[in-house]
């Protein structure tokens, strides 16, 4: 797929003006408009069917399935986003799944089957215990409760990542993500200085290294420049500030020897004598505003004046909304949206003191996120299109044996990986492009090698088994699909309701004419269809009758996926 072809394919399947897509093959760069939508954050008060249940599953899970989009219609919305962001288990350690994998890995520490995440560091398995850590991150995501918090610690990632392959230390990256999972729901200010002294963070930017006597700005800029003032127009702090900031900073680390080689987790700690004790004066951008330098322990207090004064400033409610808005509705804010959305989301997490749960409740009940201009008008992340296939087929384990389980994992990390997302670790500290990059952004998913390796993943999962290792694959079981839906031996139901699962928006009677063409096999009456359905349930043990719906299924699937639609939420 060219450039060109690219644009082309957005034009046809995105709710936009084809009038502003460029036609220059060598940046295809755009400005991208949409149907102006009128609403704003008012409650959403139309029609609650499959149409809307099924945006709000889409955006805030991997994933769903009919049981799922059936529960959550009948709940209501209210009940329904209640659900949503109810309490989530808290998913167990991940364990040493590595020893027998036959790749001479042997862990000293850790028995095979115990969890590693207070073993001491050992530089020569920190390899494969991050890839098993990594695998856990894959496995939370197929294994979520209907709750939001998987993709709220994507977001969270996202926003405020710790590259775990940098950090190269998977019990602190494990900690890292536990903090995520603690505050995911929870309160930004606390989220914020839960996450400045965490060790991953500590050791991705710096921080570990931060001394009065060379001052490092890494943290100090991220912290206002990405976590938390952003990069708008209004966002005026300056180098001063960034510098002030690193001063105040000053003192804050870990212990590698005791801690990082030790059994235990990674803790990070104060330490005075580092710590710059004269005060910290910033712009006219935070009033002016001087923190009293202090010594000794008392020192600490001094994080919490700085939060207090990025908090303060109305920049930080209003970035960290836009962001929510990129994130969970649509990667375009234009005018009508800043002030619709954006200024009234960020006045009632001022006025929450900075609780992400009022905020995520209102944006989910809101007029605007049921507008029809955001319906299907995202393009799906690489993790919520293998994902969320993959929880959407029930794809199960061949087998239950812990390395069995490892290999799978491994491989539906780095086939993520290979289309543009790797879990853990995105490519840099303002994370994926997609999330904020203008004036592609989510575009920036569907690439001339992606785009293809996206069909090919799907594809093998449907037909000929989704590759693990050389001597075993996984299929989607399709009969086992197909015998969720209400009437799957009527070939217009069971497409209407397959496209309703798989694609999640409405889809034209031409297309679903031409689904049902290869469902039928180019027969003319359902009866065809009917018959092979009746013959297998009757006879699910016949192989022969089995291969007939097994390859119709597969044939009609596989057209479905290859759908523009199918790419998009």
């Amino acid at each position: 797929m060219k450039d060109r072809d690219i644009d082309e394919w957005v034009r046809k399947y995105r709710k936009v003006d084809p009038v502003i897509f460029t036609e220059d093959p060598q940046t295809s760069a755009r400005s991208r408009a949409r149907t102006k939508a009128t609403t704003g954050l008012e409650a959403y008060a139309g029609e609650w069917g499959e149409q809307q249940a099924s945006h709000l599953l889409k955006r805030t899970l991997f994933g769903y399935r009919k049981t799922d989009l059936k529960h959550f219609q009948a709940l209501g919305l209210t009940a329904a986003i209640d659900e949503l962001i109810s309490t989530s288990p808290i998913p167990t350690a991940p364990a040493n799944n590595y020893n027998d994998m036959g790749e001479g890995v042997e862990d000293p520490d850790v028995p095979f089957g115990e969890s590693f995440v207070d073993a001491p560091r050992r530089n020569e398995l920190e390899g494969p215990r991050i890839t098993s850590l990594k695998g856990w991150l894959v496995q939370n995501l197929i294994d979520q409760e209907n709750t939001i918090h998987e993709k709220m610690i994507l977001f969270w990632n996202n926003l405020i990542p710790a590259k775990i392959w940098d950090v190269f230390v998977s019990k602190t990256s494990y900690r890292y993500f536990e903090t995520l999972r603690t505050h995911a729901l929870g309160n930004f200010r606390e989220l914020i200085k839960a996450i400045t002294l965490d060790p991953s963070m500590l050791i991705f930017l710096n921080g570990a290294w931060n001394h009065k006597y060379a001052p490092d700005e890494n943290y100090a800029r991220e912290l206002q420049e990405l976590f938390c003032i952003g990069k708008g127009p209004n966002a005026k702090f300056s180098e001063s500030d960034v510098q002030t900031a690193a001063r105040l900073l000053t003192g804050n680390t870990i212990d590698w020897d005791n801690q990082v080689n030790a059994t235990g987790p990674v803790e990070s700690f104060f330490k005075p004598e580092w710590h710059d004790s004269e005060d910290k004066t910033f712009s006219a951008f935070y009033g002016n505003r001087v923190i009293q330098g202090r010594q000794g322990l008392s020192a600490e207090v001094e994080l919490d004046e700085l939060i207090s004064m990025l908090m303060d400033n109305d920049e930080t409610a209003l970035y960290l909304c836009r962001r929510l808005y990129n994130f969970f509705v649509h990667p375009e804010i234009d005018e009508t949206v800043e002030t619709q959305m954006i200024e009234p989301m960020a006045t009632m997490l001022r006025d929450n003191d900075y609780e992400i749960m009022p905020v995520i409740k209102a944006m989910f009940s809101s007029a605007h996120f049921y507008d029809e201009s955001n319906l299907g008008a995202m393009i799906k992340s690489p993790t919520d299109h293998l994902i969320g296939f993959w929880r959407t087929m029930n794809v199960q384990y061949h087998s239950q044996e812990t390395t069995a389980i490892y290999r799978a994992q491994r491989s539906l990390l780095w086939s993520m990986a290979e289309i543009g997302q790797e879990l853990g670790d995105p490519p840099n500290v303002a994370g994926w492009q997609a999330y904020y990059q203008v004036p592609s952004y989510d575009r920036l998913w569907i690439t001339t090698d992606s785009i293809t390796k996206r069909a090919i993943r799907i594809d093998s999962l449907i037909h000929w088994g989704f590759w693990v290792s050389e001597s075993e694959t996984i299929t989607a079981d399709l009969i086992a699909f197909a015998e969720t839906l209400d009437n799957p031996q009527n070939p217009n139901t069971l497409i209407e309701e397959a496209a309703m699962i798989l694609l999640g928006i409405p889809i034209s009677q031409e297309t679903k004419d031409y689904l049902k063409s290869i469902l039928l096999s180019g027969q003319q009456t359902d009866g065809y269809w009917l018959g092979a359905w009746i013959d297998y349930q009757d006879f699910p043990d016949n192989m022969e009758f089995k291969q007939i719906v097994e390859t119709r299924l597969k044939a009609t699937m596989q057209a479905m996926c290859q759908l523009g639609e199918f790419q998009l939420m």
